[in-house]
């Protein structure tokens, strides 16, 4: 198996356990994919959800410059909607599944087709 599916199915486990259900595989595993060599490193691999220079290049990089999305508060919303979706304390805020609710919740799951 390789590493990027042993990650994929590490992720699906983590979704399972935060209660996260019906998702689109084919979707989650392009999104996976389009995080790129992020997903390997241990820092990278995670998103914070207390460090506010992080969300704010989540919001600028992701949510802006690739999914299209126009600035507003629109985005700090969902921002703060997943962090509480996968839980505050959670250290475990894994980019590909941070990124994957942020698709769904935008509905531009054709960014990825």
């Amino acid at each position: 198996m390789s590493k990027r599916a042993e990650l994929i199915e590490k992720y699906k486990k983590e979704m399972t356990k935060l209660g996260i259900n019906n998702v689109n595989n084919d979707l989650f595993e392009k999104v996976v994919i389009g995080c790129g060599p992020s997903i390997y490193n241990a820092d990278s691999s995670t998103v914070s959800g207390s460090d506010a220079k992080e969300l704010a290049t989540v919001k600028n990089n992701f949510l802006i410059k690739k999914l299209g999305l126009k600035d507003g508060p629109t985005l700090d919303s969902a921002i703060e909607d997943v962090i509480t979706e996968m839980g505050k304390s959670n250290k475990n805020k894994y980019r590909a599944i941070f990124y994957y609710l942020l698709v769904e919740k935008f509905n531009k799951a054709e960014v990825y087709k």
